[in-house]
């Protein structure tokens, strides 16, 4: 049964696999800056090596702590692998706050599914699955936002109780609640 567990050593040939998908339909290249996008760039030629990807999954974990030093514009942040068993299947991340830049476009939870298990619910699943630590850090509403060209996220945040806010830069933003009561169970 998939499940959002910590960032791992323990699934690292499948998470390659799933970046080599990602890079072939262009993800990582200079216009991406979704963090898969900006991660791919800075540790891609040295993830199979793995002491390297040992360190990128700690600093994946850091993240969420007030007192680490983050690249500017970061903020804390619970980084979650959805997993298999030992597959890889996606990525979310759940930032505590929101600075400008996320509150005009990037939200507080983002979210990417590889390649080869789009379309089976996961980022559903994914993002449902996230309210409820979002609502424990204190989130009653979570800010998540979507191209306008994306139509299967947009269906994921609406599936999950997202309330249409408006447009801005190309971007759709909802506002989900965060109390499971809220949140729809539908597939």
């Amino acid at each position: 049964m998939p499940q959002l567990i910590a960032p791992t050593l323990r699934v690292q040939a499948s998470f390659l696999e799933a970046m080599k998908e990602l890079r072939a339909e262009g993800r990582g290249e200079a216009g991406d800056d979704s963090a898969v996008g900006r991660e791919i760039r800075e540790f891609a030629a040295e993830w199979d090596d793995p002491v390297v990807f040992s360190r990128y999954t700690d600093w994946l974990r850091s993240m969420t702590r007030e007192e680490v030093v983050r690249p500017l514009g970061y903020v804390p942040c619970t980084n979650l692998w959805y997993v298999d068993g030992d597959t890889y299947l996606g990525r979310l991340g759940l930032r505590h706050e929101l600075n400008d830049f996320l509150l005009e476009l990037g939200g507080h939870i983002g979210y990417d599914v590889r390649p080869t298990a789009r379309r089976r619910g996961h980022a559903t699943a994914m993002l449902r699955a996230a309210l409820p630590l979002a609502h424990a850090l204190g989130i009653r509403s979570a800010l998540v936002t979507c191209d306008t060209t994306n139509t299967a996220s947009r269906r994921v945040i609406e599936t999950c109780g997202g309330i249409f806010e408006d447009e801005r830069g190309g971007k759709l933003r909802y506002w989900v609640p965060t109390r499971a009561e809220h949140v729809s169970d539908r597939p």
